[in-house]
């Protein structure tokens, strides 16, 4: 083949002409179009391979001096980055938020990318631009259900956004935050707002120490990175211990009360719609209410729950979502769309112009660029993704799969309790679980010993399920996560589990059994098992 030459017709065919049909490129390609689950069961492997290893493949620092081949670079890529990538279309992959996608977004992406659409202004978006709209719009209308005519106004007002596409649910918060920020420290008379003259001339101004945010200790940790870069701090992100998982609306209301009889103004309360951790909802509704009484702003952080909205049977369990200022919902996650989808929503269309900037050479005022009242500039059309996915799909269609993943966690957490070394940790609210391998022997002990004694088994279990997810990770077949969290049974201590979340379609109950087995014939393989149950029987020979 020879080398790859530097010229202008080299890189003009690079720029207007695919490879040759039999070329490493086109063998790819084909190959993904053919079977997608073939492709990944070949080339997506988890290989005993270190990360260390894998560094030493990416470890020049250099820019090549001169041009590869096209095929020659693909071929590559299947070596050195294809064949160490994590395959999340495993239906024994359960351990994260991210799953199999269906195959049409292989060739609408072809699309998306062939078009390179920059939305953050009409210029370079042209049709996208209402399209992002439109989304937006009917992801407002599934959280707020306003009446038609609301939509007829608002839906492409150029003075209105009903919200803002991001990246994901981590923008979506600072974005939902922002918003709210300028808003509260907005322009007076002889102030021109927070926006213009900063945090420091805002606290002078309305005379305010600090300014919190407040949610549970199972919000999201982006809620941290948020009240860093708004310049709150993030000691000013007030966490309530949650032993029962959710935000207790009681407690929220008297720190919150106490937080401003000190000199501080609350400004947001963010009830959580799926903790990232446990699936849990907080109770939303009442929430609203904490907010309203505070006097400060109420967003939920529905990245992961939101899409339960499409579901007749489940949507109650997000209950007075429609009452929150913002709502977060990343797409990527359970509307299956590829990664960098994420949406903040607002319930009153103008409380965007917040944060509404202008340039002369770009977002003129009175435009309807998009980028003026987003935190990304430059970004791709990924808003056509979820247009797509929405239209293929359909409500009943996400409504199906909404149903299945919790119906299905609901199962695995049946077998969990009739598992007879297995605990269950946490009850599936949406399709996330928590459990941890547990010898029955130890269960049975930990209900009949003093506080002390029941820290020191449950440290050893903590060791014995760290092993064990650790050894399942590294044999390849399938994936479970792990945290640590306070159990509802455990309420004064922190306990390791394995975290499951049941999102892929593809994952069976086979799957899941199979998934327990594994843990099971490794835990008894452990020094772990055998220490924790020495420790046990050495612990009954003192009690007795």
């Amino acid at each position: 083949m020879g080398e790859a030459q530097v010229s202008l017709e080299h890189l003009f065919r690079v720029f207007t002409k695919p490879e040759h049909k039999d070329s490493k490129l086109a063998q790819i390609e084909q190959h993904l179009s053919d079977n997608i689950l073939d492709f990944l069961s070949q080339h997506v492997v988890t290989k005993k391979t270190s990360l260390e290893e894998i560094e030493k493949d990416f470890s020049d620092s250099k820019v090549p001096e001169s041009p590869e081949f096209v095929s020659t670079h693909a071929e590559s890529l299947l070596d050195k980055l294809v064949a160490h990538s994590v395959n999340t279309y495993s239906p024994t992959f359960i351990g994260h938020m991210t799953s199999a996608l269906p195959y049409f977004h292989l060739p609408l992406s072809k699309l998306m990318v062939g078009l390179n659409q920059n939305l953050v202004k009409i210029e370079t978006s042209k049709a996208f631009t209402p399209l992002e709209r439109q989304v937006l719009g009917m992801m407002h209308n599934l959280v707020y259900d306003q009446p038609q005519d609301f939509y007829d106004e608002h839906l492409h007002s150029a003075a209105h956004s009903l919200g803002a596409f991001c990246s994901g649910g981590t923008i979506a918060n600072i974005t939902a935050l922002w918003v709210a920020r300028n808003k509260l420290l907005g322009p007076q008379k002889g102030f021109s707002g927070v926006a213009k003259a900063g945090l420091a001339a805002a606290y002078r101004h309305y005379d305010i120490n600090n300014l919190g945010v407040m949610c549970s200790k199972r919000g999201h940790y982006s809620l941290s990175k948020a009240v860093d870069v708004l310049g709150l701090g993030r000691e000013q992100l007030l966490t309530v211990p949650a032993p029962k998982q959710t935000l207790d609306p009681a407690k929220a209301l008297r720190i919150g009360k106490r937080y401003q009889e000190e000199g501080n103004k609350l400004l947001a309360i963010v009830g959580v719609g799926g903790t990232t951790e446990t699936g849990h909802v907080d109770p939303l509704d009442e929430l609203a209410d904490v907010a309203t009484e505070l006097g400060c702003w109420f967003h939920v952080d529905a990245a992961w729950g939101g899409a339960t909205l499409f579901s007749a049977r489940y949507r109650d369990r997000l209950k007075g979502i429609e009452r929150a200022d913002s709502v977060t919902i990343d797409a990527h996650k359970q509307m299956y769309v590829p990664m960098g989808a994420g949406m903040a929503l607002f319930k009153d269309p103008q409380n965007a112009n917040a944060v509404r900037h202008h340039a002369q050479y770009i977002l003129r005022a009175g435009s309807k660029d998009l980028g003026a009242t987003t935190l990304e500039g430059s970004r791709n059309g990924m808003a056509m993704m979820v247009y797509s996915a929405l239209h293929i799909f359909g409500r009943k269609g996400y409504e199906l799969l909404i149903d299945r993943s919790i119906d299905k966690a609901k199962d695995f957490a049946q077998m969990i309790d009739k598992a007879q070394d297995f605990e269950l940790t946490t009850t599936p609210i949406l399709s996330l679980l928590t459990y941890r391998v547990c010898p029955a022997e130890v269960q049975e002990k930990l209900k009949h010993v003093n506080a002390k004694t029941r820290n020191a088994i449950n440290e050893k279990v903590d060791a014995l399920v760290v092993a064990v997810q650790k050894q399942q990770r590294e044999a390849g077949k399938s994936f479970v996560s792990r945290t640590r969290l306070e159990a509802p049974d455990y309420p004064s201590q922190c306990i390791t589990v394995f975290r499951v979340v049941l999102a892929n379609p593809l994952t069976s109950h086979n799957d899941l059994a199979a998934i327990l087995a594994e843990q099971h014939l490794i835990a008894k393989e452990t020094q772990a098992w055998k220490e924790l149950m020495d420790f046990v029987r050495e612990t009954e020979t003192v009690a007795s």
